[in-house]
C-alpha cells in the first residue's frame, strides 16, 4: 500500500503543471544539516549541539510540509520557492531581475505593468531576504536577552530575561530552517529558470529535453544516490562578502542560473541515467554550495545583529551589552 501511495503521489507531481518541491526531505534535510554541522565557533554555542544540527535539518522542511493547509495559504506561499529567469536576465521575459526592486509589491507592480503575474514569475530572492532580515533581528534579541540575563545589576528580572532567551532560541531554530529551505531552493538550477521542468515552449535548436525532469532530479535522484557524508564534505570554507544582502542573493541566485544549460547538457548526454555517476555528482555539488550559503549567510547575520536596535522603544544591542540600558521595559512592553 505504501508504494501505491508513493506512486500516486509521485503521478501527481508529474502531471502538475506548475513547479514541483524543491530539492524534496532528504535534500533540503542534508543542506540544513551540514551548514549547521559548519558553523564557526563564534555563533552562540546552543546552535552547534547535535540537538540543533538535527533540528535545522527538520525545520528546513517545512515549508514544504506546510503546502495543503488551504488555497489562500497555498497560492501566497507556492511562489516563495522560485523565480522564473530567462536567458536575458528577465523574469519571465519581462522586468529585468536587477537591480532588485525595494520591497515585493514594487516587484509585483513591475510584472503587473509588464502584464506578468508575480505568483507566476515566483520571488525566491524576496523569500532569502525576507528570512535574513528575520534572522539578524532574532540574532540581535538574543545578544541582548544573554546579556541582561547576566548582569547582576538587572538581576530583579533574570527570570525573565532567560524564558524569553530560550523563547528565542526556538524561533531562531525556527528562523534558520525557513532560511535554508530558501536558500537551498536557490541552490537547484531548475528553480531560477522558466525551463524548470523540461525546457518548455521556447526556442530549443540544441534539442534539450522536454520532458518533466524536475522532480526525478531533486528528489528520487537525491534520496536514492546522493549521501549526506558527500554534501558536508564538499561545503566551502567560509565566506563573508561585506556586501549589501541584495547583491549577495542575486550573485549566489545568478551563479546558480548558469547551470541551467549545463544541466540541460547532463541530462542529454545521459548524465541523469541510472547508474551514471554524473548526476549524483551534480546534485551533490549544489547542495553543497545551498549548504555553504546557508552558513555563510548565517555568520553574516550573527554579525550584522550587534548594530541592531530591538524592542519598543528601540534600545541599540550595543547599550544593553554596554551595561549602560536596561532593556525589560522596552523588552517586556512600554506599549
Amino acid at each position: 500500500m505504501q508504494r501505491a501511495l508513493s506512486a500516486l503521489v509521485l503521478a501527481a507531481l508529474v502531471a502538475a503543471p506548475t513547479h514541483v518541491l524543491a530539492w524534496g526531505s532528504s535534500g533540503h534535510r542534508m543542506v540544513g544539516e551540514a551548514a549547521a554541522r559548519a558553523l564557526p565557533t563564534e555563533v552562540p554555542g546552543f546552535l552547534r549541539s547535535q540537538a540543533a544540527v538535527a533540528e535545522i535539518g527538520e525545520l528546513s522542511r517545512e515549508p514544504d510540509r506546510s503546502k495543503g493547509a488551504g488555497k489562500v495559504h497555498d497560492h501566497d506561499r507556492d511562489a516563495a520557492h522560485f523565480v522564473d529567469l530567462d536567458e536575458a536576465g528577465k523574469v519571465l521575459g519581462g522586468p529585468a531581475f536587477l537591480p532588485f526592486q525595494a520591497t515585493k509589491a514594487d516587484y509585483e507592480t513591475a510584472l503587473r505593468a509588464a502584464g506578468l503575474d508575480m505568483w507566476k514569475a515566483g520571488y525566491l530572492q524576496f523569500s532569502i531576504i525576507d528570512r535574513r532580515q528575520q534572522l539578524t533581528s532574532d540574532f540581535a534579541y538574543w545578544r541582548v536577552l544573554k546579556a541582561a540575563e547576566a548582569n547582576p545589576k538587572w538581576k530583579a528580572h533574570r527570570a525573565w530575561f532567560k524564558t524569553d532567551r530560550l523563547r528565542r532560541e526556538g524561533l531562531i531554530l525556527r528562523t534558520i530552517g525557513e532560511l535554508s529551505h530558501f536558500v537551498g531552493d536557490g541552490s537547484q538550477p531548475l528553480h531560477v529558470s522558466v525551463h524548470f521542468n523540461g525546457w518548455g515552449d521556447y526556442p530549443n535548436p540544441n534539442g534539450y529535453s522536454t520532458a518533466r525532469l524536475h522532480g526525478p532530479f531533486e528528489s528520487d535522484l537525491v534520496k536514492t544516490r546522493v549521501r549526506a557524508a558527500d554534501v558536508h564534505a564538499k561545503v566551502a570554507p567560509l565566506r563573508v562578502c561585506g556586501c549589501s544582502l541584495e547583491k549577495r542573493t542575486a550573485d549566489y541566485l545568478l551563479a546558480t542560473g548558469q547551470l541551467v544549460i549545463p544541466f540541460y547538457e547532463l541530462e542529454k548526454a545521459g548524465g541523469l541515467a541510472p547508474n551514471d555517476p554524473r548526476g549524483p555528482a551534480f546534485a551533490t555539488q549544489q547542495l553543497a554550495v545551498g549548504a555553504s550559503e546557508l552558513r555563510d549567510v548565517i555568520v553574516e547575520s550573527w554579525r550584522a545583529s550587534l548594530d541592531s536596535k530591538v524592542g519598543w522603544r528601540p534600545v541599540a544591542v550595543r547599550d544593553v551589552l554596554a551595561g549602560t540600558v536596561d532593556p525589560y521595559p522596552n523588552l517586556y512592553g512600554i506599549d
